[in-house]
């Protein structure tokens, strides 16, 4: 047996025994999955390509491939993040009033890990950019590039500021976001509305998973209630698709006059009602999957560097984009992706993605375990596995 294999199993029964026995796993492996099912869907839509003028543009293979929306289906998975989100924070909430402490401080500890990691992100490309625009690089490229980078921001402002509110509507019923949802909609596309009106689904589209989160931490999700929010949500999102004139891809594409993402429509929130009904269903199998420690320790080394991972990813895809610009153009990073050629192309690509996304991550993870802290502090896996009562979905 080789050195390696040899300290990857020592790793994984080290994460296993660090981890308390109430943890509940499945909440873990949840929210994994859908940070990498978010990265993924941005490497595989999102394709940098040189204009006439030499400048790089955003292209998606959705625009010239539509029947490729399927992958937007399988990898737009906030709502599951958001889902999760609000579960845990509820519970985290609840744990904190217990022991009296106040709102100020469980908010700030909240919300410290989530914005640590961005301010190395935001000073590496405020750098980057300046270097790029004084080196004469095109204003159109280091604005793409920079807007790409920085993209990811938008998720954690609406994500703060949820959680900031979890102690008001931490007992709001989803149903209600959900009406914002659909009347912002019948005012924005049935009464041709002002677009701007659009934006308050930022705030109510996402607070619908985030409040079923809640509910969930409460223990009022059933497994019928879940298999009405798949069946429901399912229909109504391909009713909206079919019927209504909603985009099929779950994400945007450049140059459609409509994303279902930005801001969110009530098709994608009906979609995400169907995701969040199927994490909810799986949740027993992911339960018992997470019992196996090789399993179990690849989740929780995912959720120690959960934002460090969300907010390089796209640093990490451009990284590999540039340096091989010095090799000429490459089919799958370079090319117009408008052919199953660029999507096979692409998908080889993936490894050396996830290679650069690992460079990132040494450079940067401390910024999200607290640097030299998090260094001093012991086992970072124990820390991941903090205790905290989470009550299982009723059967019903």
């Amino acid at each position: 047996m080789s050195e390696l294999t040899l300290r990857a199993r020592s790793f994984v029964r080290r994460v296993d025994a660090a981890t308390p026995a109430h943890r509940d796993r499945a909440v873990d492996a949840l929210r994994a999955l859908a940070i990498l099912g978010v990265v993924l869907g941005h490497w595989f839509v999102t394709a940098l390509v040189p204009g006439g003028d030499g400048a790089l543009r955003t292209a998606s293979p959705l625009r010239d491939l539509p029947w490729l929306a399927p992958i937007s289906w399988l990898f737009q998975t906030l709502a599951v993040f958001f889902l999760v989100g609000g579960q845990v924070a509820t519970v985290s909430y609840g744990a904190a009033r217990d022991r009296g402490e106040t709102y100020g401080r469980w908010l700030r500890a909240r919300l410290g890990r989530l914005f640590r990691p961005v301010a190395a992100v935001l000073a590496l490309w405020t750098a980057a950019a300046a270097g790029m625009l004084l080196a004469g690089v095109p204003f159109t490229t280091v604005h793409t590039l920079t807007k790409l980078a920085l993209s990811p921001l938008w998720f954690l402002l609406v994500f703060a500021a949820l959680t900031a509110a979890t102690p008001l509507v931490a007992r709001l019923n989803p149903l209600w976001p959900l009406a914002v949802v659909l009347h912002v909609d019948l005012v924005r596309f049935g009464c041709d509305g002002p677009a701007w009106t659009g934006w308050v689904n930022v705030a109510a589209g996402w607070l619908v998973p985030y409040t079923l989160g809640a509910a969930w931490a409460r223990g009022e999700l059933t497994r019928r209630s879940a298999r009405v929010l798949l069946a429901g949500g399912a229909l109504a999102a391909a009713v909206l698709v079919a019927g209504a004139g909603y985009p099929a891809s779950m994400v945007g594409v450049p140059g459609a006059p409509v994303s279902n993402l930005n801001p969110p429509t009530l098709a994608a929130v009906a979609f995400g009602l169907a995701q969040c009904g199927l994490a909810l269903l799986l949740r027993d199998r992911l339960a018992a999957w997470m019992r196996r420690p090789a399993a179990w320790a690849a989740v929780a080394v995912v959720n120690l560097s959960a934002m460090t991972v969300f907010l390089w990813h796209q640093t990490a895809l451009m990284a590999v984009t540039a340096l091989g610009l010095t090799a000429g153009p490459l089919p799958g990073l370079h090319t117009a992706p408008d052919s199953l050629t660029w999507v096979a192309a692409r998908a080889a690509w993936l490894p050396v993605f996830v290679l650069a996304l690992g460079v990132c991550w040494a450079a940067f993870r401390t910024y999200e375990q607290g640097g030299r802290r998090a260094r001093r502090g012991g086992s970072r896996v124990a820390a991941s596995g903090r205790p905290r009562t989470v009550r299982p979905v009723r059967h019903g």
